[in-house]
């Protein structure tokens, strides 16, 4: 493996532990406000603050104005993805523990990796769904059952 993959391995590691972590802190965040809904505005509002930052710092505006008109329809719709994913994880982590809920969301993520990977959805180059890939899905559903057993 090279560095650069190596980088990018150890990036997406520690973008999952932040997700683990996430899940907790946003869950007392709902506790201590009253609403989920409420928890998971000020969450994206601390989200969109830091990257504003980030993104002015490091002058990466878009020189046209902020809308970009030349993207496809379906591209303005992430955040929709990214308010649901909150939510949930919000509203399972109580009720699952952070194991179990991460578990299932790596499972939906695998899932619907094939699904995209496959058909090529959103501008992706068609990746086939060999045995090994579905084997891979197939561990971490045996791993998401054993965590509630």
């Amino acid at each position: 493996m090279t560095s650069t993959i190596l980088l990018a391995v150890a990036a997406l590691v520690a973008a999952g532990c932040a997700l683990s972590i996430q899940g907790p802190i946003n869950a007392a965040l709902a506790r201590g406000v009253g609403d989920a809904g409420v928890a998971g505005c000020l969450s994206f509002f601390v989200g969109f603050a830091v990257l504003a930052v980030v993104s002015t710092v490091r002058g990466s505006w878009p020189a046209g104005g902020l809308f970009a008109t030349s993207v496809p329809w379906w591209a303005w719709i992430g955040g929709f993805f990214g308010a649901f994913y909150v939510s949930m994880l919000i509203w399972s982590v109580p009720k699952l523990g952070v194991v179990s809920t991460v578990a299932a969301l790596v499972f939906g993520q695998l899932a619907a990796a094939l699904l995209l990977d496959r058909l090529g959805l959103f501008g992706l180059a068609v990746q086939p769904v060999s045995w090994t890939r579905l084997a891979g899905c197939g561990l971490v559903l045996a791993g998401l059952v054993m965590t509630r057993l």
